[in-house]
């Protein structure tokens, strides 16, 4: 799943323009980004985290760029291989 500040509509909206394949969640509040420590102060935006979390709730990875975007799906899928086969 994916989540942002982004309103509701916005999320609607790049989910179709992207056929994503999977949920994205608005946390205009910034509530749930507060939880895992991503806010930033004021109206900036919100920093650049990929979680990965197992299915018991377990974080296994945190990726941290706010530049290179490849790295988080790169490093997501190599957690993810990593405990199928474990």
């Amino acid at each position: 799943m994916g989540i942002s500040a982004d309103q509701v509509d916005r999320q609607l909206e790049f989910a179709d323009a992207n056929a994503l394949g999977f949920p994205l969640l608005s946390d205009p509040g910034r509530h749930i980004a507060r939880s895992f420590g991503v806010v930033r102060q004021g109206l900036l935006p919100n920093k650049r985290r990929t979680l990965v979390i197992d299915r018991s709730g377990t974080v296994l990875t945190t990726v941290r760029s706010e530049l290179n975007m490849r790295i988080h799906a790169d490093k997501a899928l190599e957690t993810l291989r990593k405990a199928i086969s474990a």
